[in-house]
């Protein structure tokens, strides 16, 4: 019995990491006003009739604070990346002089970044909604055990533990959203 809690009280533990994890991810795609080459994750390029991921046939680099610049490993693969990046609509037109494309970042507005900020907050909602899943999850398998025989006490025990659980992360995800729109809002 007592393994099967801890089993149930572990898995929670390493979900919830997860779903901070998958938040981390998220919010590095959110365009904070400087140049990064992660908002360019996701991109796919028609790499020989296969899509690859555009870092697998370009190298990414950062010139300035405002411009990425993409140097593809085969010159003949600058119109299927450039056409790639058009195509993934993250606002940004490339330039192409023939030998590098360069994405240069327009600074922000005010409108576009309280855009931004709405966005980070809804990621962070869906995190604590992912949270507050895995907990009632746990929760439902500590009640399945308790019918099984395990202690009342025991189980009011675990519950608790898991709503401590449940708190630390949901304080992380607020943690990761204020440090997220501190850096979006900075001029």
């Amino acid at each position: 019995m007592q393994d099967d809690l801890t089993l149930i009280l572990d898995d929670a533990s390493d979900t919830m990491q997860k779903a901070i994890g998958h938040l981390e991810l998220e919010l590095t795609r959110v365009r904070a006003g400087k140049a990064n080459p992660q908002i360019l994750d996701g991109i796919t390029v028609d790499y020989y009739g296969a899509p690859t991921p555009l870092s697998q046939v370009a190298n990414v680099s950062i010139a300035d604070a405002r411009t990425l610049t993409i140097q593809p490993w085969e010159k003949n693969m600058l119109q299927p990346i450039e056409r790639a990046i058009i195509a993934a609509n993250i606002g940004i037109n490339p330039q192409n002089d023939g030998v590098i494309i360069r994405l240069f970042l327009p600074p922000l507005t005010e409108e576009r970044r309280k855009e931004y900020v709405k966005k980070v907050n809804n990621e962070g909602e869906q995190a604590k909604v992912a949270i507050r899943n895995i907990r009632r999850d746990a929760l439902e398998g500590i009640k399945k055990l308790q019918k099984d025989g395990l202690s009342e006490d025991t189980a009011k025990d675990a519950e608790a533990d898991i709503q401590q659980l449940t708190d630390k992360y949901i304080v992380l995800v607020d943690k990761h959203c204020v440090t997220k729109e501190k850096e979006i809002m900075a001029i």
